[in-house]
């Protein structure tokens, strides 16, 4: 994978987040929240299990609906587009699932070949081919082409849902827990890749995590997630340099010293 610079254009705003709220009958997940993710940005959003991290990315990525506010998608108002529209606009959307969702049925090839196949269809085989080659050298994993998913690591198969995903060549990636239950050394190599890839693809992320080292490791912007409602946005030490109780319980319980 090349080593480009990475850019973050303030001028171009891909994600816009405006007071979003959504509930599960009396529970109020998110209470107003607002965000914007420049193009080439990677943000970090941290929180607690059960604090609604979960719940956001599923709305940014169309799988929930809020039940107020408005979202707007690489200048596209969400709630006004057709379905066509829409779809075109979610191809442009990569997501990477806590546990890769990868097709347990399918070899490594077959699971990035799917969504490929799916949704260009007027590629050539031999455009298929080289794009699939092409993802799995970016994430390194070019001699699993012909294993089944139980046959990978918990680190490859990450790997091989982020190659997934690249297929497609996506604007934005929404990252769910990307180094969840994996040891630490699988984590430093998640980290790297996930800057690689938004060096490379010049993509524009949202991860979501509950692991500091990831977040120091890859975020531009850090926003901190609780009770609903976002308590303070910035780097990793000005978010973390507070009185805040709930900001400090947060940094002393989960931070991982590098070593």
């Amino acid at each position: 994978m090349k080593n480009e610079i990475s850019n973050i254009d303030k001028a171009i705003t891909v994600i816009s987040l405006k007071d979003l709220n959504k509930s599960f009958d009396d529970l109020e997940v998110l209470k107003g929240i607002d965000l914007e993710v420049y193009k080439g940005e990677n943000v970090v959003i941290l929180g607690r299990s059960g604090s609604g991290k979960s719940v956001l990315i599923k709305i940014i990525a169309g799988l929930l609906q809020p039940d107020n506010g408005h979202i707007k998608i690489l200048g596209q108002d969400v709630a006004q587009l057709d379905i066509k529209t829409l779809h075109a606009l979610r191809l442009k959307i990569g997501f990477s699932f806590q546990s890769s969702a990868l097709y347990d049925g399918m070899t490594v090839w077959e699971n990035i070949e799917f969504p490929l196949v799916r949704n260009k269809r007027n590629l050539t085989r031999k455009q298929v081919n080289e794009a699939i080659d092409q993802v799995l050298d970016d994430v390194g994993l070019r001699q699993t082409v012909d294993q089944m998913p139980a046959e990978l690591s918990g680190g490859q198969k990450k790997r091989i849902g982020i190659a997934r995903m690249l297929v497609l060549q996506p604007e934005i990636i929404l990252y769910d827990e990307p180094t969840g239950g994996l040891d630490p050394i699988t984590c430093v190599e998640i980290n790297r890749l996930i800057k690689e890839v938004q060096e490379q693809y010049n993509t524009s992320s949202i991860i979501i995590t509950h692991d500091l080292t990831c977040a120091r490791s890859i975020g531009d912007r850090i926003v901190m997630l609780a009770d609903g409602k976002f308590l303070k946005q910035g780097s990793f030490d000005e978010v973390f340099s507070t009185d805040d109780s709930r900001i400090r319980a947060f940094y002393d319980y989960n931070f991982i010293l590098d070593q």
